[in-house]
């Protein structure tokens, strides 16, 4: 089984310690928090550490996961690439592209997988909507509304919304439309004080022929709302990110397929962890956290502007 070790085990992290644990791969983890260091080593019954350097000269990893702010996915998971090792980074890849193209270089370099935690292509009503789309039963898939909303934490305090809750729907756009968008338009505010970056923001990217996406992501919202309708053709999906319902309206009535609920988390690891061990490619690739940290980059200068951005991905 491959050996695992999870860097920054706070909001985040810590499922990744649980569903690692689960798969027999969890084999360390890394925090500043000494007291998250005692509960989880005493949890799991395996080392922690307060350093990386020290976790990564004294365990023999095959891989590391990276769950630290997003301010610092760079320089932690360099450190992983740099020795030798498969390395998840938690979304956004980096907080800047070059950062992200840097990284994706090392990996090639070093002959290391580079992955980012979009967790939801692994979704069930994800991979369900995907099956439905090759069918063909609805026709081409014209129109995306993404809704991605609820009120602030106090946990994410180093990016925006865009780069902390948009960017999932930014790659589930691309990954619907299997392309990259060709313009971006976005329009964002902040009301909170609390954080960098804003609150809220609408997002419009434009992609091929009359295919568009329409992303509102805010930290305001009272009620926790994860969902997206997609406009076909010949009928309309409605997705629930949460309970994972899927609905089917189209000219042939309501239908709502009846999918065992699974944990996003739990498929996405198992992916990582047999990419490890079967020397495979992963599903997400570098390149793909590199290309969403640039839409949401050029949204962030659409807004400062107010004119379209168009991409060159």
């Amino acid at each position: 089984m491959a050996k695992v070790g999870v860097v920054g085990v706070g909001g985040w992290g810590k499922n990744h310690l649980r569903v690692l644990n689960d798969l027999g791969a969890l084999s360390c983890f890394c925090d500043i928090d000494r007291e998250r260091i005692n509960v989880f080593e005493e949890r799991y019954q395996v080392r922690g550490y307060n350093s990386i350097d020290e976790m990564l000269r004294k365990e023999n990893l095959d891989a590391v996961t990276v769950c630290t702010p997003s301010a610092t996915h760079y320089e932690v998971a360099k450190k992983s690439i740099e020795s030798g090792l498969d390395t998840f980074v938690e979304k956004p890849l980096t907080y800047k592209s070059l950062e992200g193209e840097k990284l994706v270089q090392m990996a090639k370099e070093k002959g290391v997988v580079l992955t980012v935690g979009f967790i939801e292509r692994f979704n069930p009503a994800i991979i369900e909507l995907k099956n439905l789309l090759k069918g063909g039963r609805l026709g081409e898939s014209l129109l995306l509304e993404f809704h991605r909303e609820n009120l602030w934490t106090g946990r994410v305090k180093d990016v925006g919304v865009i780069m902390d809750t948009a960017v999932h729907d930014i790659d589930t756009a691309r990954w619907i439309f299997e392309e990259e968008p060709r313009v971006t338009f976005a329009r964002t505010g902040k009301v909170l004080n609390e954080h960098e970056g804003p609150d809220f923001a609408a997002i419009t990217l434009g992609f091929s022929d009359q295919k568009t996406a329409f992303i509102v992501a805010n930290w305001l919202t009272p009620k926790k709302i994860r969902r997206l309708e997609v406009v076909c053709i010949r009928g309309i999906v409605t997705i629930d990110f949460i309970t994972q319902e899927l609905v089917i309206d189209s000219d042939e009535g309501t239908t709502i397929p009846r999918k065992k609920w699974e944990e996003p988390l739990l498929t996405e690891l198992r992916e990582f962890v047999n990419c490890i061990e079967k020397g495979s490619q992963p599903i997400i690739k570098g390149l793909d956290g590199v290309n969403v940290t640039k839409i949401a980059e050029a949204s962030m200068i659409s807004h400062e502007t107010g004119s379209p951005i168009y991409l060159g991905l």
